[in-house]
């Protein structure tokens, strides 16, 4: 093992790892507010011990194959992206499941762009994979990293500590699911287990098959700024729009969207979010291949994607009874959170110094 596939010293290693179990489960479930538990905490605390390991759990093996493999943003991208299939529908079951959780809206927002045959909906296909891959894995990764600049590019785990965290995750991931079939009553059929199996394996295999560009671009990258402002328009602009028309009772056609989403629903609500997602993929893909590009944009892509989706959340309604003043305090703290561990990390990384041998 090179000096540099080393986990570092365990007073480096623990407090990213610890952050990262953390931070996960908090950018996948409750940043956005869209759950009855909004603005609880007593039920945000307690949902971490079961969501700590499962999204935590995910996003800490995602990243300890990706440093120890010498993969880089796009492999975690496509790793967060299989476990978005194995979540949606293998774990949780929300992708095949028509009534998920009796959420009022639900059943509109599943048969809106449905395929009967194969029973899937390539619109929640798609938003559940990106909104996983996006939102679960790359954005905690990149900001926790950002927080311990001297150990991003190592491993922060030997072997025993990843049994632990993968069999966490295992755990997590029975729960959840013993408790949506007990509960929904719901079991997705042999085809479409074996389909969300595939696709999940496909994308894993191309995490590890996926070759950037043989030369680098020599045009010099976009500041940080921009990067950030691009991500952040992309990805909260059609979701805030949509929710504004449809308060205004405009929210039909095109820009139709379900209370607590930050996506847009319907064939037309399809090719808008695969439009936005697939082109700033390409945007991304094209821009981190120039010279100057390091990790304050890859920390100012992270934060315009957290901010997008913490934004929209002031206009989205939470699933169930959630009274106005519990919902926008939950969003002003996640706002301010997020803003002022964002600013933490640029601070942590225009400060940073090389690391030294056997940090």
């Amino acid at each position: 093992m090179t000096e540099n596939a080393r986990p570092p010293g365990t007073l480096l290693r623990l407090p990213p790892v610890l952050g990262l179990l953390l931070l996960a489960p908090v950018c996948a479930e409750y940043l956005y507010g869209y759950d009855d538990s909004t603005g609880d905490p007593r039920e945000l605390l307690g949902g971490l011990f079961l969501f700590a390991p499962l999204y935590g759990g995910a996003a800490v093996l995602i990243r300890e194959v990706a440093r120890r493999t010498g993969r880089g943003w796009p492999a975690v991208l496509l790793l967060g992206a299989a476990f978005g299939v194995v979540q949606a529908g293998l774990v949780d079951l929300s992708l095949f499941n028509p009534s998920y959780r009796d959420i009022p809206y639900w059943e509109d927002m599943f048969s809106s762009s449905l395929l009967p045959a194969p029973g899937v909906n390539p619109n929640l296909a798609l938003v559940f994979t990106a909104g996983h891959a996006v939102w679960s894995v790359t954005v905690p990764i990149a900001v926790v990293e950002s927080l311990a600049p001297r150990t991003a590019a190592r491993p922060w785990l030997g072997w025993f500590g990843l049994a632990v965290v993968a069999a966490g995750f295992a755990a997590a991931a029975v729960l959840v699911l013993r408790w949506s079939v007990e509960t929904e009553g719901f079991v997705p059929s042999a085809g479409q287990a074996v389909g969300a199996a595939a696709a999940a394996l496909a994308l894993g295999a191309a995490a590890f098959l996926w070759r950037g560009p043989d030369r680098p671009d020599p045009r010099p990258a976009p500041p940080p700024w921009a990067v950030g402002g691009t991500v952040l328009a992309a990805l909260g602009l059609p979701g805030a729009v949509a929710h504004l028309l449809r308060a205004v009772g405009l929210g039909e056609g095109p820009w139709r969207i379900a209370d607590s989403s930050w996506f847009l629903i319907g064939w037309p609500g399809f090719a808008v979010n695969l439009a936005v997602l697939g082109g700033l993929a390409v945007l991304l893909a094209r821009w981190s291949a120039r010279a100057g590009w390091g990790p304050r944009h890859v920390l100012a892509a992270a934060g315009g994607a957290l901010l997008a989706n913490v934004f929209t959340a002031f206009l989205a309604r939470p699933i169930g009874d959630v009274a106005a003043a519990a919902k926008y305090t939950h969003n002003t703290v996640a706002l301010l959170g997020s803003l002022a561990v964002l600013a933490l990390g640029f601070r942590r990384l225009r400060t940073a110094r090389p690391p030294t041998p056997g940090s």
